[in-house]
């Protein structure tokens, strides 16, 4: 099986998506964009022809009545595919204009993208020349020092980027004591995780604890892009503990890499652009058409794509 195809076909699906939460930038309202890109992406998957089946999505069934977990997308035909969406990460810097909002696909054969629970879990998210350098119980200072060498790098030159959250703030303190340097983001880890692989990006390492999902959706392009995460689940109460119970996950000190959320060699992510961040620049309004910027990496060629589309909108 070769899902390289559909990765370029997914274009068309984020891309819709993207445009459709863009018009909602700055409106205060994320749930308006969040629905808008739901309905959006929903319409233009069950358009391709294939089979696929929502492992990581809006939530269960009971709380999503679109793309929820276990919902069957595309037109039933072959292949197979299991396949994770988040139809807006960033909906809150949608919904108050500020940057790194994406419209987001993966894809795998059925049965390769691990089927995560929605809670939180511990990252590190490292380069391909600090893959192998890496422990994820190791200090902050270690962590740092490591990838510094790896990357042939003064300490002082490496940039850790962070969830702006107060739970991080002991980390926060620990990286700024390393001497390394600290960007804060708001949301968005999935475009950060990756931005640790991108050459052009002056984010060398991701730390501290997010979200699950987004952990599955960057496992899928950095297994293409070369580059390392690490993860260890932390579900933050009793609700979520219960929530992972259900799903059979009893464990949570286990650690799991990029491998084990995303299996095989027949891997795509596709992602859009809605808001500039370091993955791709946000949709622009002309009066006579709408600019998007798409990455689309695909783990079976090799391929990392960077598409700019114009789409006409003036009669």
């Amino acid at each position: 099986m070769n899902l390289d195809y559909l990765a370029l076909e997914f274009v068309r699906v984020t891309e819709k998506a993207a445009i459709e939460a863009a018009k909602w930038i700055g409106k205060g309202d994320g749930k308006a964009a969040d629905k808008a890109a739901v309905d959006a992406m929903r319409s233009a998957l069950n358009e391709i022809a294939f089979s696929g089946e929502i492992v990581i999505g809006e939530g269960a069934k009971d709380e999503s009545h679109e793309l929820y977990v276990g919902e069957k997308v595309g037109n039933g035909t072959m292949p197979e595919v299991d396949i994770a969406v988040d139809p807006l990460e960033c909906t809150d810097s949608v919904a108050y204009g500020r940057t790194n909002a994406i419209t987001v696909i993966a894809t795998g054969p059925k049965g390769t993208l691990y089927k995560a629970a929605d809670s939180y879990m511990q990252k590190l998210a490292v380069p391909p020349a600090a893959k192998d350098k890496i422990n994820l119980d190791a200090p902050a200072k270690d962590t740092i020092r490591a990838v510094a060498h790896a990357l042939g790098k003064d300490v002082s030159e490496i940039t850790v980027a962070l969830l702006d959250r107060e739970r991080h703030e002991k980390l926060k303190n620990e990286i700024r004591s390393a001497g390394a340097r600290l960007q804060l983001f708001t949301d968005g880890d999935v475009a950060m995780a990756l931005a640790t692989c991108l050459p052009e990006s002056p984010v060398d390492i991701l730390m501290g604890i997010g979200g699950s999902s987004e952990a599955v959706l960057a496992a899928a392009a950095m297994r293409t892009l070369g580059g390392e995460l690490l993860v260890r689940w932390k579900p933050k109460d009793e609700k979520h503990i219960a929530r992972l119970n259900a799903a059979g996950i009893t464990q949570f000190d286990d650690i799991m890499r990029a491998e084990d959320l995303a299996k095989g060699d027949d891997l795509t992510f596709t992602a859009t652009g809605v808001l500039t961040g370091p993955l791709a620049k946000g949709v622009i309004f002309t009066r006579d058409h709408i600019t998007t910027h798409t990455i689309v990496i695909s783990s079976k060629s090799k391929i990392t794509r960077f598409i700019e589309t114009r789409h006409t909108h003036r009669k």
